[in-house]
């Protein structure tokens, strides 16, 4: 069986070192997939064969050394405090080094430029500074040939650096060294930001929980509570697991979980998720969810995972960068060589130099770095919204969208039944009719069965239920008093002569040893938000929505026809829903994605069959928030418009970024061949030019 782990890796900041480790890991024996994120520095493991776990871990970590012997590496979750700082070798004191290093290799170039141009000490005192500011990169260089990695920044850098001191550009081999190491500083201090940045908005994960014990309470790990055992929660601490209140009432913030501002009344029977925090009052909470089954501790693993699952535009990146590099620095010693040897006026130093622009514009940290980052951005800022996407593959079909279809019950509508009416045929009365029909519905898990049980008012004497059989989108049969009840639609009462037609309403026809009583009429409120979202799903430019749903077509006619829907499928089973979205996925356009949004159980096999499934989170089944690939948290239908106004933006970013990059190092390539470009311009057309595009894409959190 496939196991899947995750492990952190502290330190990473080179894109291409990440490449380079997952596909290394990817060939391994018994790895049936590999991602290595910069963004998040995480590493997912796909392991195909158990009893190689261990053995398979060891290699990777191997591997991650290999290219990053500072690199830490352990599992995520793991309590014990993790090795990966001893194995850094003490990172905060490295670290101050680096800073004290190129600090001083910054005054000696000062002094270089300023006295010792023409004296005869200026060449040491050059390459002491060179010595501070690239010891580290000619190291990690050499130490990678040895290797085998050739084609990387550290190589290019030393190449170029090397080869200006060769011609006796003391001071331009020391700067293009200097600004590479300030440049790349920058780039750590922003990836670092980003990441602070998530992990700050996303910090959820409670610390401990108040388990109750008889009249006194012990702090616990919230992994050592059970599900049935009781907590209690004081004003200002977070609510640990998922459970229901028992006693106290408060007002808690859920904005970090669903992105609504404005705090929530809850008191005893209502449902409190884990991550949010009790603002006024002490709760005593019955605990309905072991903590990895939990809100919170699903959201983390959404947000911490989405990375894994790439854009088609990260993809390709990463791939451009494999062949780009090498073909750059053949493209650099071939001018370096032939125009010299071709022609007579042509000399080595001036063509070396140009050969070295060459060398300093090609690394693709720009692009391998801003791209990933631009999506995990845009996903930290959709999280902001109450919006969890579980990957950038995702995020990124959402930029252009043909079809939104939903589901009505709980989706577009509250899901919050009530009954409005009940009629009974000739012959029956009231309390007859909903006596037998909540009983007969007493087995059933569906709001309608719970809202006739509520009308009902009466306990439930099970003792009177002999047989129950339900069959989903049609209805139930049940043995009641040892009569024969049905209770359902009008086709799940065929046969029976008397039914009312043409009844307004979600209607639950019940008939007694196949004779009619009457009906009960359940009323659902269209949501408030649900017209502003199919009036904000127009103004972006979506082609058609639709609505499937299993009620009645009076009930899906006037929805559909209150919200301006333009398809709506009525009376549907779960497996006629996948049928009528398969349609509407044919009848679509070609690069236009088909998004469907819905909450229960019936709706996970239609969620996992779109383009993109979008899953209630609020109301919503545990199975539907399985199957979808984003989670709308505040059960708001309109947050499908802010996804893609949302996936539209980082799509923008991340579309400038590789125009600017390639457009730049275009420029510069062509105008270091022609002798008409600068180190100075060579620096920025890499280090400049990543750092620029590493802020932008940082736009994409800002939603």
């Amino acid at each position: 069986m496939s196991i899947r782990r995750t492990y952190h890796l502290e330190g990473l900041n080179c894109a291409s070192c990440a490449a380079k480790i997952a596909g290394r890991i990817r060939a391994l024996e018994g790895v049936s997939g590999a991602e290595v994120d910069v963004a998040s520095s995480r590493l997912w493991l796909e392991i195909s064969d158990d009893a190689m776990a261990e053995e398979i871990v060891r290699q990777a970590k191997g591997i991650v050394h290999h290219y990053e012997p500072e690199v830490g590496f352990a599992e995520v979750g793991a309590r014990a405090r993790s090795a990966q700082t001893e194995e850094a070798g003490g990172g905060i004191w490295k670290e101050r080094l680096r800073w004290i290093s190129l600090g001083l290799g910054m005054i000696l170039f000062v002094a270089g430029l300023v006295w010792g141009r023409e004296a005869f000490w200026g060449l040491w005192v050059f390459l002491a500074s060179y010595g501070l500011v690239g010891g580290r990169v000619l190291w990690r260089a050499a130490r990678n040939i040895l290797r085998g990695e050739v084609f990387d920044e550290h190589f290019l850098m030393s190449v170029a650096t090397i080869g200006a001191f060769a011609i006796g550009e003391y001071p331009e081999g020391v700067a293009v060294m200097l600004f590479y190491r300030i440049g790349e500083a920058f780039q750590e201090m922003a990836v670092g930001r980003s990441r602070r940045s998530i992990t700050a908005m996303m910090d959820l994960r409670p610390d401990f929980a108040n388990l109750r014990e008889g009249e006194s309470f012990r702090r616990v790990s919230p992994e050592d509570v059970r599900v049935g055992e009781e907590i209690v929660v004081r004003p200002g601490e977070r609510v640990p697991l998922d459970g229901v209140v028992l006693g106290g009432r408060s007002t808690v913030d859920t904005s970090a979980l669903t992105g609504e501002s404005l705090p929530r009344e809850v008191e005893i029977g209502d449902e409190v998720l884990s991550g949010a925090i009790n603002k006024t009052g002490l709760l005593t909470v019955r605990v309905t969810k072991a903590f990895g089954e939990s809100t919170v501790s699903k959201i983390l693993e959404l947000v911490q995972n989405a990375s894994s699952k790439k854009a088609r535009a990260e993809n390709f990146i990463t791939k451009f960068a494999r062949y780009y590099t090498p073909a750059v620095v053949f493209s650099a010693l071939a001018l370096a060589l032939i125009p010299p040897l071709v022609w007579a006026e042509a000399s080595f130093s001036d063509w070396t130099g140009r050969a070295l622009v060459f060398l300093v514009v090609s690394c693709p940290c720009a692009l391998v770095i801003s791209i990933p980052l631009s999506f995990f951005g845009g996903i930290g800022g959709a999280s902001r919204q109450g919006i969890l996407v579980k990957g950038s593959n995702y995020l990124d079909a959402l930029f252009d969208v043909d079809t939104v279809v939903f589901d009505k019950t709980g989706t577009l509508t509250e899901g919050k039944f009530r009954v409005s009416g009940v009629y009974p045929a000739q012959g029956w009365d009231e309390a007859q009719l909903i006596e037998y029909a909540a009983h007969a519905e007493s087995g059933s898990m569906h709001p309608i069965a719970a809202s006739i049980r509520e009308a009902y008012g009466g306990a439930i004497r099970h003792g009177r239920v002999t047989s129950f059989e339900e069959v989903a989108g049609r209805g139930v049969k049940a043995e009641v008093d040892g009569r024969v009840v049905l209770a359902g639609g009008a086709k799940w009462l065929s046969g029976v002569s008397g039914i009312e037609e043409g009844v307004a309403g979600t209607v639950t026809h019940v008939a007694v040893d196949g004779v009619y009583a009457g009906y009960v009429v359940v009323s659902d409120r269209v949501k408030a938000d649900s017209v502003s979202a199919i009036r904000e799903l127009r103004a972006l430019g979506v082609r058609r929505t639709a609505m499937l749903t299993g009620d009645s077509c009076s009930v899906g006619a006037s929805v559909g026809e209150a919200l301006g829907i333009d398809v709506v499928a009525c009376e549907l089973l779960p497996q006629q829903k996948v049928v009528q979205l398969e349609a509407l996925q044919a009848d679509k356009t070609t690069r236009g994605a088909l998004v469907f949004a819905g909450d229960g159980i019936n709706d996970a096999p239609v969620l996992a069959r779109a383009d993109v499934g979008v899953a209630m989170g609020g109301m919503g089944t545990d199975a539907a928030i399985e199957a979808a690939d984003v989670v709308l948290m505040t059960d708001e239908p309109s947050k499908i418009a802010t996804a893609i106004r949302i996936a539209r933006k980082t799509r923008g970013i991340v579309w400038q970024n590789i125009a600017l990059a390639l457009g730049v190092k275009a420029v510069v390539l062509v105008l270091g061949a022609l002798g008409m470009a600068s180190m100075a311009m060579a620096v920025f057309a890499d280090v400049g030019v990543a750092l620029i595009a590493i802020l932008n894409a940082m736009r994409a959190m800002r939603v």
